[in-house]
């Protein structure tokens, strides 16, 4: 029966992300069940394409993506695919309707990867964001509002903003990673073989405007989702106090984490604060 085969795919895509991202996992657990499985099927889908450009080094990168890339939307049109991965987003995707506008997007800033090191112009820079992270807030925001397009439209623009607040706390904790393995740089007129104070203090009030806008969609969420997306706001915007308080030569010489217990913490704070309805 495909429904056995099915349920095998959803774990695997589940299993992907309890193990790239022990932080999404802990926070998508929030999520309620109605939704919460394809929220892993979207993650298992952006995390197997990221893995590609990111991790596969000494294979044909451009090779694999582009047969991931023909392999997903013929799974999406056949509504079925042998990759367990692909198998489940395309069940998502066919679901909630999931523009595949966006998925090409995504995919295509993946391929920027494969060839692009340096951001110098700002309208690079967004159009990266925008498909490496916007269009994943907006997948997400799909299955959140169940393919209602009123809904979609109208928390848009927090959705991507909310995307884009992630990537680029991100992009920040992960310089020494992006800078010194990748040879990267995302931030536009910022050289990081002399990142000063002043370029932090821009990036990071970059941030902090893109986390402002966020929250007024947050509270405007469906109940089932509002809890997990929440406790990930929270989570990033713990991320980011202690970069803003980092020191610029740590930041460039290891990776800014949470804690668990502190995980547990930020999450029994959550908990009450939306059961009290304080969001």
């Amino acid at each position: 029966m495909k429904s056995l085969f099915d349920t095998v795919s959803f774990k695997c895509s589940e299993e992907v992300t309890s193990t790239y991202s022990t932080s999404f996992y802990f926070t998508s657990r929030l999520l309620a069940p109605s939704i919460r499985r394809d929220i892993f099927n979207i993650y298992g889908f952006v995390r197997f394409a990221d893995e590609i450009v990111d991790s596969f080094h000494g294979y044909k990168k451009e090779f694999l993506l582009d047969n991931f890339e023909k392999d997903v939307f013929e799974a999406i049109e056949q509504g079925i695919s042998l990759n367990p991965i692909l198998n489940s987003f395309q069940h998502t995707v066919n679901k909630y309707g999931i523009d595949h506008e966006l998925i090409k997007s995504f995919l295509d800033s993946m391929k920027m990867d494969l060839y692009k090191y340096n951001y110098h112009l700002q309208s690079e820079y967004e159009q990266y964001i925008y498909g490496s992270a916007d269009v994943v807030g907006l997948m997400c925001l799909t299955v959140f509002v169940k393919g209602d397009k009123q809904k979609l439209e109208s928390l848009k623009e927090s959705a991507m903003r909310l995307g884009s607040a992630f990537q680029k706390v991100n992009f920040l904790r992960d310089l020494k990673d992006d800078t010194q393995d990748l040879n990267r740089s995302y931030f536009p007129g910022v050289d990081f073989n002399r990142f000063e104070q002043r370029d932090k203090e821009k990036i990071i009030e970059e941030i902090e405007e893109d986390f402002n806008i966020a929250y007024n969609g947050i509270v405007q969420l469906p109940k089932e989702a509002r809890l997990g997306v929440y406790t990930a706001y929270v989570f990033y915007k713990q991320l980011l106090r202690k970069l803003k308080k980092s020191p610029i030569q740590s930041i460039m010489e290891s990776r800014v984490r949470i804690p668990n217990h502190s995980k547990f913490l930020l999450v029994a704070r959550s908990f009450v604060t939306n059961k009290l309805n304080l969001i």
